[in-house]
């Protein structure tokens, strides 16, 4: 409120309740990108009383810019913002589907890497220690009861060889969605204690799998395992960079 310059709750009360219509008419859930929160406020007499509040997604905050008032030079350029960064994406996208199956599977492991860190970060703040088990969890969930050790076997894959680096790039793109999810599942629902952070991502993992079933998709155990591993192209890359300098 007071960075898009709104003085008065009651106007930006406004805006929020058009950026929450948006929201419903899109067919997103409100409760998910508006979830009110209390919040403590001292009036001048001393009294303290909760007022309502609320924790805004990032796309929540889009629709309450693309719902202020114009006039407002902060407004003017949060709407620019946003579309800037939309045609950014758009242009992202475009780059994307001109990069070759192997350039997809790199771009798609280097974004679950990253997932998989902030997820471990999360999971850790919950309560969970013992991490394979609880990665385990949500594998069994993605391939119908398979663990890490299961996949790489189904794979032929050497002791302790990766199996994402072993992936494609659809494979991959599954994975991202069952790491990300939970993610947000264990915030969300503000989840505590291993057991039920596993259970979670179990859940989540199913979710994922009962997901690419419903579209019709191929599931994730029958994609086809890549003929080399990431770790393989990135030798030969490295030796090819090689022979060029000499």
């Amino acid at each position: 409120m007071p960075l898009l310059e709104y003085k008065k709750w009651e106007r930006f009360s406004n805006v929020i309740d058009n950026a929450k219509t948006a929201c419903e008419k899109s067919g997103y859930n409100i409760d998910e990108h508006f979830p009110e929160v209390g919040k403590l406020s001292k009036r001048n007499n001393g009294a303290v009383v909760q007022i309502k509040d609320y924790k805004l997604s990032r796309y929540a905050c889009y629709l309450i810019a693309q719902n202020g008032d114009p006039r407002k030079e902060t407004i003017a350029l949060a709407q620019t913002y946003f579309a800037i960064q939309t045609r950014r994406q758009e242009i992202s996208e475009k780059e994307y589907n001109s990069l070759t199956e192997d350039e997809k599977r790199f771009y798609q492991r280097n974004l679950t890497k990253k997932g998989n860190y902030s997820l471990n970060q999360t999971a850790k703040n919950v309560g969970v220690k013992n991490f394979d088990r609880f990665h385990n969890a949500g594998y069994k969930g993605l391939y119908n009861g398979e663990t890490a050790d299961d996949i790489a076997k189904r794979k032929g894959l050497r002791y302790r060889e990766d199996i994402l680096d072993n992936m494609g790039s659809d494979e991959l793109i599954a994975n991202l969605f069952r790491i990300s999810q939970t993610e947000q599942k264990l915030k969300r629902d503000n989840i505590q204690g291993e057991k039920e952070a596993k259970e979670t991502h179990f859940k989540v993992g199913k979710e994922v799998r009962n997901t690419i079933k419903r579209l019709g998709g191929t599931m994730p155990e029958d994609l086809p395992t890549p003929k080399k591993s990431l770790k393989e192209l990135e030798k030969e890359k490295t030796r090819q960079e090689k022979i060029e300098m000499k």
